[in-house]
């Protein structure tokens, strides 16, 4: 009896670059549950994430037998409910649209990132272009948010304070995408630090959190960059999201679920803080944080604002020295 020939597929997610890194475990666990059955391929944001993936073979959806599947994550509807994962949900979400569901499960704990070896052997942008090509331990820090979802944002007072605590003893370096005019990234400027802000491609910051020591900041590209290295992580969760679903061996994620009426028993899943006024429907007054609080250089919601400094930097030295 002759084996049917693998499917080949193109899986598509029009996501963020976060969302394009978890996926990777999703297309890890696909090829690791099927071994042979599928040849995929993928159309997402930051296509450099997949660069060197030996699970990724170029695809045309107009070649015969290619079939283009739209992929996301319909499980986060019930992540209040289920204690199931960021990296679990893309999985049932792929296994849906191949026609496998509740079939494929995620079977890696972290996302799946490749260099060659090639990029393994070149030096980070700090040594080539801070400390004069000497090598010195670093974490990443992520101290803003994209627009669309201000209710991430920790207090940039707070970062600082952190940032202060630990100087001499942690080199933080600052990233993130550059200002308003881009996807409307906002990240306030630190001191002490050394400034990278719009100053890396895709590429650039997956290998250097490849070469980092840690990370801090809130459920974002970062946190999953630096899972996928299997390197530390504080993540600064408040209410807004289940632990379960945004938590990664290694990474420390901090949240206040339970301690405020709003995200008592389930988080919450609110968008921003306040309205910015400009037209998308994360200014519904559903969608905005109930507990505000506006005395801060941003606003920012009372269950990040309960996540102190003194937490963040006691965390942070736990992990710093061990790495």
């Amino acid at each position: 009896m002759n084996e049917l020939p693998p499917r080949k597929v193109i899986l598509e997610s029009i996501l963020s670059p976060g969302d394009a890194v978890a996926m990777t475990a999703a297309v890890e666990s696909l090829h690791l549950a099927y071994p042979g059955r599928f040849i995929t391929d993928v159309r997402t944001a930051a296509r450099e994430i997949w660069q060197h993936n030996p699970r990724i073979t170029p695809l045309q959806a107009s070649e015969p037998s290619v079939e283009l599947l739209r992929v996301g994550y319909d499980a986060i509807h019930r992540s209040n409910q289920e204690p199931i994962s960021f990296l679990e949900g893309y999985c049932r979400g792929i296994g849906d649209a191949l026609g496998l569901p509740r079939l494929l499960h995620c079977l890696v704990n972290r996302p799946y990132l490749y260099l060659s070896e090639g990029e393994k052997t070149w030096i980070d942008q700090i040594r080539e272009h801070f400390t004069h090509g000497r090598p010195v331990p670093f974490w990443l820090v992520n101290a803003g948010t994209k627009s669309d979802f201000t209710a991430k944002q920790w207090p940039v007072e707070f970062y600082q304070q952190v940032i202060d605590s630990l100087a001499g003893r942690v080199q933080f370096v600052q990233i993130g995408a550059a200002g308003e005019g881009q996807a409307g990234h906002r990240h306030s400027k630190l001191s002490g630090v050394i400034d990278l802000v719009g100053q890396t491609d895709h590429r650039q910051l997956i290998r250097l959190a490849y070469h980092a020591k840690g990370g801090l900041g809130p459920v974002t590209y970062l946190q999953h960059l630096l899972a996928a290295w299997q390197k530390p992580y504080v993540c600064l969760l408040g209410g807004r999201e289940p632990a379960a679903w945004v938590t990664y061996p290694l990474q420390a994620t901090l949240h206040t679920l339970g301690a405020l009426k709003c995200c008592e028993k389930n988080a919450c899943w609110k968008s921003r803080i306040v309205p910015l006024g400009d037209g998308d429907d994360k200014d519904a007054s559903d969608k905005l944080c109930d507990l505000p609080m506006l005395g801060m250089k941003q606003p920012v919601a009372k269950c990040m604002a309960m996540i102190r400094p003194g937490e963040v930097v006691a965390t942070i030295e736990r992990s710093a020295y061990k790495t």
